[in-house]
């Protein structure tokens, strides 16, 4: 996928149509969650009405971001008959947010009615790129996500760290589109960052399921959303940053070099065991069920996994230092190892 210094959004991986085991995968996690992101769904939506107010934009970070985007807007519209605009927009590590879609937001929004929308925190480095891309912009680079186990934002639906099944797919759970492409010989000035669309995996796409299944789970959730959204409404939500604390602090033990090895959270470490090259999976003491489909992967694949005490997530996977080609660093190009 990558090699030598290039950028990791200058290439595509090849796509393929999901495995049985990561399909098994996505329906089992989504049958046993969807009441649960349902939940998530409401609160952070709920939130975003009381602070934002009715004329809110939703703006979702390609690609993660944009399936919690359309929950977000069919919460609205749900429980308050709101039909807000959701656009989806591309950031990339390294090299900030998509200018000419912000130009666009801004020509046809207040650029102060603009909420971006992420799926879950892992360490928190979009959310350090989106502040730093919108500094100056008059965009708030307040992030609003599904769910926050690192405690980097403020706006959240859940803090729990459990599996959102589209961290188990790829484009087949976001409309078919690739993560986004910047290239020179792609993308000129003044045209939007690009982005593949996967036609072939068309008889795979579960993305209108999977915002389907949570959505019709909205009527049932309604009492427990009123209870979180009052008690998120009076607590306090100060990012405390502990994870990327935790995730310094792993890579120091285990003599990792590059941070960007260690992938914290349940969502992280199920895709680091389905992609990439797993070296061990830190797991935290006492953690039940929400790990059995990490510990099933793990044995699959011989990863050992150590049980740890005062990890704030539910499990971080380490990938493999030695034979990890093409890590990318913070400025998103190649990490040699």
């Amino acid at each position: 996928m990558q090699s030598g210094g290039a950028h990791y959004a200058e290439s595509l991986p090849v796509e393929y149509q999901p495995s049985a085991e990561y399909q098994q995968l996505f329906h089992t996690a989504l049958d046993a969650s969807a009441t649960r992101l349902a939940t998530a769904v409401g609160a952070v939506a709920e939130t975003l009405l009381r602070e934002r107010g009715p004329h809110l934009v939703l703006a979702s970070l390609a690609r993660a971001g944009t399936p919690v985007g359309v929950l977000i807007r069919r919460w609205l519209a749900h429980a308050h008959g709101l039909d807000v605009p959701h656009y989806t927009v591309s950031i990339v590590r390294g090299r900030g947010i998509d200018r000419v879609a912000l130009q666009h937001l801004a020509a046809h929004h207040r650029p102060a009615d603009v909420v971006f929308v992420d799926g879950w925190t892992g360490k928190g480095a979009i959310t350090r790129e989106l502040d730093q891309a919108l500094a100056g912009t008059g965009f708030d680079p307040g992030l609003a996500v599904l769910a926050d186990p690192g405690s980097c934002v403020r706006t959240y639906g859940t803090r729990d760290d459990f599996l959102i099944p589209s961290a188990c797919l790829n484009s087949t759970v976001s409309g078919l589109i690739s993560r986004t492409v910047l290239r020179a010989d792609l993308t000129g000035p003044g045209e939007f960052h690009g982005a593949k669309y996967y036609r072939q995996l068309a008889g795979a796409d579960v993305s209108a399921q999977f915002v389907d299944t949570v959505a019709a789970a909205f009527p049932a959730v309604a009492d427990a959303v009123a209870a979180e959204s009052a008690r998120l409404a009076t607590a306090d939500r100060t990012p405390t940053w502990e994870g990327w604390a935790a995730v310094e602090r792993i890579s120091a033990e285990y003599g990792i070099d590059s941070v960007n090895l260690v992938k914290p959270g349940v969502g992280e470490t199920t895709r680091v065991l389905l992609r990439r090259v797993p070296w061990r999976i830190l797991a935290r003491r006492g953690t039940g069920a929400d790990l059995d489909h990490v510990r099933l992967l793990a044995a699959q694949r011989g990863v050992p996994v150590e049980e740890v005490d005062e990890l704030p997530y539910s499990c971080v996977g380490l990938i493999h230092p030695r034979y990890t080609r093409g890590a990318t660093g913070a400025d998103g190009t190649a990490v040699h190892t």
